[in-house]
């Protein structure tokens, strides 16, 4: 088997659902050098089809790498080149200092959970300044 070749294991590693106007991306593996490429063609595959207003669900995620760190950036420059929003549900404390650690923590909305992060609907680019700190 190829490395690119989807395995079982991979097959559901992200899930999308439709949330008060925002399409979730559900991610239910940790965010690293093997799941970061499917995520992120899961991601791009919904803006092709027209989605435009994202939360990235890393509720269940307990460890993101550089690789991770590197595929969020590359989605957010996809999504804001398409006029979308990204927002992140994330209430794990190690997984925000992944970012705290690389810069990125003040870039982005973070959320304890999807709930909070669904409950306006989305306007706009909400990437239009990004990626300016946020106050």
């Amino acid at each position: 088997m190829h490395h690119n070749e989807p395995t079982p294991e991979h097959l559901d590693v992200v899930v999308d659902y439709e949330s008060n106007g925002w399409t979730v991306v559900r991610v239910s593996v940790d965010v690293d050098i093997c799941s970061a490429p499917v995520v992120q063609e899961a991601v791009v595959r919904l803006l092709e089809d027209g989605r435009r207003h994202f939360v990235l669900d890393l509720s269940p995620v307990t460890f993101v790498d550089s690789m991770g760190l590197g595929m969020i950036v590359a989605i957010t420059k996809r999504i804001r080149a398409h006029a979308g929003s990204l927002l992140l549900a994330c209430s794990n404390d190690h997984v925000r200092k992944v970012f705290k650690v690389g810069g990125l923590y003040s870039v982005y909305a973070f959320y304890d959970s999807v709930d909070a992060a669904t409950r306006r609907v989305p306007e706009g680019s909400g990437l239009a300044d990004w990626p300016h700190r946020r106050a």
